[in-house]
């Protein structure tokens, strides 16, 4: 049974290249295959189980357009991804759909993170994870979109106001 499982599950991974070969992207069967069995530790590691399909396809959906992905990392980075996102799944005890933390784990590693998967899982991630373990429920009204900006603890660059100052400089 499980020996089928993995075999439907390699299949649904190396389908997704329909999809990523737009953006340079792709999967040998042997890149998809390790993807599978590295999405088996991690369940196991963050004790985890799925009864239909994995993360692995939705997380590759959701990233494959990233400026930050390109083939020669593309498989390392989704790896790392799944490992991330079983992690906090358990951490934000399950109160998040797998949808709001895809879109809120992209929103950042696209624009707080600029591709960093190290600051991505150990500050934008952590510092979610302990407002939904506070009670935080807002992510739920905007799909994990859009919710970082309360929970930075970092001042950054207003760019509308960056450029309206510059060009009031300029004049």
């Amino acid at each position: 049974m499980q020996l089928l499982q993995e075999k439907n599950d390699l299949a649904k991974v190396l389908e997704t290249n329909k999809e990523t070969k737009k953006y340079g992207l792709g999967l040998s069967e042997e890149e998809a295959r390790l993807l599978v069995t590295e999405r088996g530790n991690s369940l196991r590691e963050q004790r985890r189980i799925e009864f239909s399909g994995g993360i692995t396809e939705k997380l590759i959906r959701e990233f494959c357009d990233s400026e930050y992905i390109e083939q020669s990392n593309y498989v390392d980075t989704i790896s790392r991804l799944q490992d991330i996102f079983y992690l906090y799944k358990n951490e934000m005890q399950d109160e998040i759909t797998d949808d709001e933390l895809l879109h809120f784990m992209k929103e950042q590693f696209e624009t707080v993170c600029f591709g960093d998967l190290d600051y991505l899982e150990g500050t934008c991630l952590n510092n979610f994870a302990q407002a939904i373990r506070a009670g935080y429920r807002g992510f739920q009204r905007t799909e994990g979109y859009g919710e970082y900006a309360q929970f930075d603890e970092v001042a950054r660059w207003d760019h509308e106001l960056f450029l309206q100052v510059l060009n009031e400089l300029v004049e």
